[in-house]
């Protein structure tokens, strides 16, 4: 019995130094909190198709889901996803004056063939530009977590480039027949033993829509590479655990406050609706006997019933009776006017609905101001924390998703302009093949920083370009600009000015161009912050 004793004291004094996370809580509250430990694709894979399918649904139906990835479409790409070629000269023995005027030449070209949107050859479905390429894969990674193209070669009348870029939906990407997950295939990828994708199983789409009229037999096994190293498939995600295959849709952890959220928003659409129906209704009393008689206690019940309404309506059509000109109903005997208010539908609904988008806020990444597109209680210093800390996330997917996605596309074009000579290597260069990430180095421009107070933030940007914090390079990207065409623009535009007799742009500091005043008021002071918060000083 002593022995048991100390055991006992023994567990208790194990579980009293153990984490709190692993016992049963305050109140045994956890106790029957026991999920399993499994791995990011024992978790994802098994209800993917579902949890994809409820995604779609949800960006098509839900006003809330579909800004939420508007903002990230609009915040990581913007209008125009721009390269800033970057060749690393010193890997590919070049001079660093040569690589800048080789990186303009590519540049140009690029943009010629990404951005024709007349001819959209850069898209094998002749529909998108390749920013129109790079903002749906933004969409389609947002909604369903992933992204997934092919690269085709079609000879384009009229373009000297055949490399073409093929959409695939995530959807079509599944194991053959279906067939369940096994140690090979996972998710349709069959991987290697150090989990590197090498080969992709995706549904044809011919039968991908019809597989009601005929069997879905057709699935295309495609290497993930040519021999040589040329990218066949573009699958972009980004991997969270160990041995990851498939990426998870951003609305995995909010999907269902957003249903919970539609519900209730159409329950009181409908609530205020009933209650703003009808403003006063006649109460009839009537005893047992009466009301029997007339709801059908006998064969003549219809027509007594419909003979009473025709007797009360010829009634109060003809009793006119009027006060100072406002009628009066003189009601029949045994009636009563019941007068009715419509209720108060928005009690609580306000902040109930407020508590929720601040929940789906914190899932998608985002603010609540820019969710539900309200400002109304922040002021000029909490808005703009609040959108600095977004723009932290949309930078992070930026150099994850939308750079890899347009890098790896322009790294196929590229290869395709030095083999074929339409962009040609310098004499004594290395080769691309010997250097491929030297001569592929890129970076991208896309969106610039949304701007609360513009005064406020040139003057930032300017004070750090000229303690030497920064860049104009670093400073005009944080603006959506090319630093370069700016400066070029800016040259342009001077020379212009001379030629017709005009004085020389004057950029002066911004203190000269409008000076802090001496009695300007705090923009966090709860006397300003309402104003500020709404709109910027232009």
């Amino acid at each position: 019995m002593n022995v048991n004793i100390s055991h006992s004291l023994k567990q208790a004094s194990e579980q009293a130094s153990a984490y709190e996370a692993a016992g049963g809580g305050f109140g045994n509250e956890l106790a029957h909190w026991t999920p399993s430990v499994m791995s990011a694709d024992a978790a994802i894979l098994p209800d993917m198709g579902i949890a994809n399918a409820r995604a779609d649904d949800l960006a098509r139906n839900h006003g809330i889901a579909s800004g939420g990835i508007q903002l990230h479409v609009d915040n990581i790409v913007g209008h125009l996803f721009k390269p800033s070629v970057k060749i690393n000269w010193r890997r590919v023995g070049m001079t660093e004056a040569s690589a800048i005027d080789m990186a303009k030449d590519i540049e140009a070209t690029f943009s010629e063939y990404a951005e024709d949107d007349v001819h959209c050859y850069m898209d094998a479905e002749r529909k998108r530009t390749f920013t129109m390429l790079i903002r749906e894969g933004i969409e389609t990674h947002t909604r369903l977590g992933e992204i997934l193209n092919s690269a085709e070669w079609i000879d384009h009348a009229g373009s000297p480039f055949k490399t073409s870029i093929k959409v695939i939906s995530p959807h079509r990407l599944c194991n053959p027949y279906d067939r369940p997950d096994d140690h090979r295939i996972r998710g349709g990828v069959e991987a290697d033993r150090y989990g590197a994708a090498k080969y992709y199983h995706i549904r044809d789409h011919r039968y991908a829509e019809f597989s009601a009229l005929e069997p879905l037999t057709k699935w295309k096994r495609i290497a993930r590479e040519t021999a040589f190293g040329r990218q066949k498939i573009l699958h972009i995600f980004e991997p969270k655990d160990d041995g990851q295959t498939r990426g998870a849709n951003q609305f995995m952890s909010v999907m269902s406050r957003l249903k919970m959220l539609d519900k209730f928003q159409s329950t009181q659409l409908q609530n205020a609706i009933v209650n703003a129906m009808y403003a006063a209704v006649i109460e009839s009393e009537l005893d047992s006997d009466q009301a029997f008689e007339l709801i059908g206690g006998n064969r003549d019940a219809s027509d007594k019933l419909q003979g009473w309404m025709t007797a009360l309506a010829d009634y109060h059509k003809t009793a006119n009776i009027k006060l100072n000109g406002v009628q009066i109903p003189h009601l029949m005997p045994g009636e009563n006017l019941k007068l009715l208010s419509a209720g108060n539908t928005a009690s609580g609904f306000a902040e109930f609905e407020g508590a929720i988008l601040r929940y789906i806020a914190a899932g998608l990444n985002v603010s609540y101001e820019q969710l539900a597109r309200d400002y109304s209680k922040t002021n000029y210093s909490s808005a703009r924390a609040s959108m600095m800390e977004t723009w932290r996330y949309f930078m992070g997917k930026r150099k994850t998703i939308a750079n890899r996605h347009a890098s790896m596309i322009y790294s196929l074009w590229l290869e395709e302009a030095f083999s074929r000579n339409i962009i040609q290597l310098p004499k004594g260069a290395t080769p691309f093949y010997d250097a491929k990430a030297a001569w592929c180095n890129v970076k991208w421009i896309g969106a610039g920083r949304l701007q609360i107070d513009g005064l406020k933030e040139v003057k930032e940007a300017v004070l750090r370009i000229e303690s030497g914090l920064s860049t104009y390079e670093k400073e005009l990207a944080l603006m959506g600009e090319d630093y370069q065409e700016i400066l070029e623009q800016q040259v342009r535009e001077t020379t212009e000015r001379k030629e017709k007799g005009l004085p020389p742009p004057s950029w002066a500091a911004t203190q000269v161009l409008a000076p802090d005043q001496a009695n300007e008021p705090d923009e966090s002071s709860p006397e300003t912050n309402q104003s500020n918060a709404v709109k910027g000083k232009e």
